[in-house]
């Protein structure tokens, strides 16, 4: 970010630069469990349908900001989906 908090986009940005960029954008301060929140949009996408991907995330984040720990909202998303084989390729660590 250049010094007035204007992204630099001099160059396509990481998800890991751009997602610290954000949090300080949005004024946070928190640390963004990248690796867990692609494999919870993964299951939701392949378990109910590609839209589920953003919208479990942003659920997740309503309930993390109501108070809920961060591992017990995911578990909850989770356990709403329906059942499937867990996928055979986790994600490499983000």
């Amino acid at each position: 970010m250049t010094p007035d908090r204007t992204p630099d986009r001099t160059h396509p940005p990481t998800l890991q630069t751009w997602a610290p960029e954000l949090v300080k954008a949005l004024g946070l301060d928190a640390a963004v469990p990248l690796k867990d929140l692609l494999e919870l949009a993964r299951d939701a996408a392949h378990g109910v349908e590609r839209p589920a991907a953003p919208v479990a995330t942003y659920l997740v984040g309503l309930a993390v900001g109501r108070g809920m720990a961060f591992e017990q909202a995911c578990r909850v998303v989770r356990d709403a989906l329906p059942p499937s084989e867990p996928p055979s390729d986790p994600l490499p660590d983000a």
